[in-house]
């Protein structure tokens, strides 16, 4: 199993909105470097949910429950998408919160704060859900 985190503008879709699917494709990622790690996702694997723009924080746990496959939003075969699943929606543990914690000072997060789709270290999981559950 391996575990990511996947960034996303709350007023564009929420957490909120994904705990209303029963599961929804993660679409849109129009940046290489994400889309080639959406292409190492398997069902199973875990997903922080984490609201960009104003919010800044993790908000939520989602699944992995498809293969990778062509984003439906284009006809470019280059793109990729997932289906997530919602687990469950969690206290927010804001960016200042990441930041403050000495494990987690090298998190893809902080160093490439525009990457939506971004793998996490198992340990750095479970240290940010150990925060918030």
């Amino acid at each position: 199993m391996s575990f990511w985190l996947l960034k996303t503008e709350p007023e564009t879709f929420s957490m909120d909105d994904l705990l209303s699917k029963e599961a929804e494709p993660w679409d849109g990622v129009r940046n290489y470097q994400a889309r080639n790690f959406i292409a190492q996702m398997q069902p199973g694997d875990l997903c922080l949910i984490y609201h960009s723009g104003k919010e800044k924080a993790v908000v939520g746990i989602g699944k992995v429950v498809s293969y990778p496959f062509q984003d439906p939003g284009t006809s470019d075969e280059r793109w990729l998408s997932v289906d997530i699943a919602p687990v469950r929606k969690v206290e927010p543990f804001s960016l200042e919160q990441i930041k403050g914690h000495p494990e987690l000072n090298e998190l893809m997060l902080l160093k490439q704060s525009r990457l939506s789709v971004m793998p996490l270290d198992e340990n750095v999981f479970r240290i940010i859900i150990g925060e918030i559950l």
